[in-house]
């Protein structure tokens, strides 16, 4: 049987024994190259890469000895040329294209190594719209739809990342590749191509305000297979590239769920200063505790004081190393998800004791600017709620006065609540999440949510602050929360009847500061 597959295989393998290359990465590629020359294969290629070949000590026709004609208009036409084009593109089956390129004396290319102008860092680094659009490929993202579109004949390799891939291919059974290598060659190439026109599509479809997009194209490279989605029966993939944001130290697989609580762990975590040692257990997408202290081991303990029964089994984050006082009090309890910027070797040693902990390192935050939802026949797009609110952002509609001490803890449950669900309601007081109500139909249930967790885990509410994402409709919030000896209250305003809820906050001793800033978070 093993021998009946292998003649399989080796029929179809197809001899590579010409190799057009032309890239801007070359890093790894010298390899490549070594054990392509070892089996014969003749090289081509233009400019810089030629050299580069030759520099190997390697023989490298020039492009334009085959065509007979020189780099042109400044570069911009090298390769477009029936002789590089027929070579890629004649099917090594058909008759008559045989015919062709013999009368033409086109001479068959067998792999295309090949990359793409830098054109999204060029944009990203701010260049002027002359030098972006010299960086819109047009040879090379041809050479590579050629080569794809005939990977019954013909390799591509359109990225170093890939190189590693032809590689493995060449050391496994020399200067040739098997059918399933070209097709697995191809679909990564068109890729590449799908992408980079992404990239070009959105630079000119970018009107000054950024709206009014006529399309919406996303490309995400890398995807991270998982358990399942949301629940076992459906199929679950994570598309971008989770390591470049975070180092899994210990642990098992990481779910959909897992990842959709990191992603507001890191969003929320974001927002605290990282001087100020921060831990935040979040469940279901939602802060059940949160606390700022002069030491990490004080906060985590203040943190799991607002819920130690939704802490079960949550995601924990903080913005400071963790050390072995912290860890020692954080693994009494099962959680699913650590994340920090970093761990003493003491801490890991203890929080590996649970062989299924994920322990993750935080290198980075994300980078993206907008949230992309599916919906209905389409998707909807917005930019990311980066507003952050400080001492300027609050105007004072009842009370007296507003000292830098209050408004710093109205500002710190504010930012809980800009990531808690809506409608929503959080509740805090010196650096302390109390409890929040979330998730709810009507800010009233959201309140009275949130008061009765409070009150079960024996917190006074007399001087905590309400916060809330969105406006009051009405007073019947503020006499709730001041009957509960709730007097501080910070919310973005904008309601017809915001009156309603300042003149009872003034009639009753209440402070009230509005943003201005809705965080409405569904």
């Amino acid at each position: 049987m093993l021998k009946a597959i292998y003649k399989i295989i080796m029929s179809e393998l197809k001899k590579i024994r010409t190799a057009l290359v032309s890239v801007f990465h070359k890093d790894g590629l010298d390899e490549i190259l070594k054990k392509l020359h070892d089996d014969g294969v003749k090289f081509l290629s233009t400019g810089g890469t030629r050299s580069f070949i030759e520099s190997l000590g390697y023989e490298c026709e020039a492009v334009e000895d085959l065509t007979g004609y020189p780099s042109i208009l400044g570069g911009r036409v090298k390769t477009l040329h029936p002789k590089v084009f027929g070579g890629i593109l004649n099917r090594r089956d058909n008759e008559n294209d045989v015919a062709q390129c013999r009368e033409y004396e086109i001479p068959a290319i067998d792999l295309v190594i090949v990359d793409l102008y830098p054109f999204e860092a060029t944009v990203a680094s701010g260049a002027p719209e002359a030098d972006i659009i010299e960086k819109i490929d047009i040879g090379g993202i041809s050479l590579i739809r050629a080569a794809a579109k005939n990977f019954n004949d013909v390799a591509i390799v359109a990225s170093k990342a890939q190189y590693a891939a032809l590689a493995g291919m060449i050391s496994e059974h020399g200067a040739a590749t098997t059918l399933d290598e070209r097709r697995f060659l191809a679909k990564e190439a068109f890729g590449v191509s799908s992408a980079y026109d992404s990239a070009i599509f959105n630079y000119f479809d970018r009107p000054a305000a950024e709206k009014h997009q006529s399309a919406l194209r996303l490309a995400i490279d890398g995807s991270m297979s998982l358990r399942y989605g949301e629940n076992p029966h459906q199929e679950g993939i994570f598309f971008g590239k989770f390591d470049e944001m975070f180092t899994q130290l210990h642990g098992k697989e990481i779910s959909y769920n897992n990842l959709l609580d990191i992603d507001a762990a890191t969003s929320l975590i974001a927002e605290f200063d990282a001087a100020k040692p921060t831990v935040a257990i979040l469940k279901h997408n939602n802060a059940c505790g949160l606390a700022t202290r002069g030491t990490l081991a004080h906060a985590w303990t203040d943190a799991l004081a607002g819920d130690p029964v939704s802490a079960f089994g949550g995601v924990i984050i903080t913005n400071t190393e963790v050390d072995a006082i912290a860890a020692a009090e954080i693994g009494k309890i099962f959680f699913e998800v650590i994340i920090a910027p970093a761990y003493t070797d003491d801490a890991l040693a203890i929080l590996r004791q649970k062989k299924n902990r994920i322990i993750l390192v935080q290198l980075c935050e994300a980078a993206n600017k907008y949230t992309v939802r599916t919906l209905l026949n389409g998707a909807l797009r917005q930019q990311r709620d980066t507003k952050v609110e400080t001492a300027e952002d609050l105007k004072l509609v009842a009370g007296d006065s507003l000292s830098p001490e209050m408004a710093e803890d109205m500002i710190f449950a504010n930012k809980i609540v800009k990531h808690s669900k809506s409608n929503a309601i959080v509740l805090a007081r010196n650096g302390q999440l109390i409890a929040s109500g979330v998730g709810q139909t009507s800010r009233v249930d959201a309140l009275r949510h949130a008061i009765e967790k409070a009150k079960s885990f024996n917190f006074d509410l007399k001087g905590a602050i309400m916060a809330s994402d969105a406006f009051f409709p009405f007073a019947d919030c503020v006499e709730i929360a001041h009957a509960e000896g709730i007097d501080y209250v910070i919310q973005p305003g904008g309601s017809i009847r915001d009156t309603d809820s300042v003149e009872y906050c003034q009639k009753n001793g209440m402070t009230m500061v509005m943003t201005g800033f809705r965080h409405f978070k569904h």
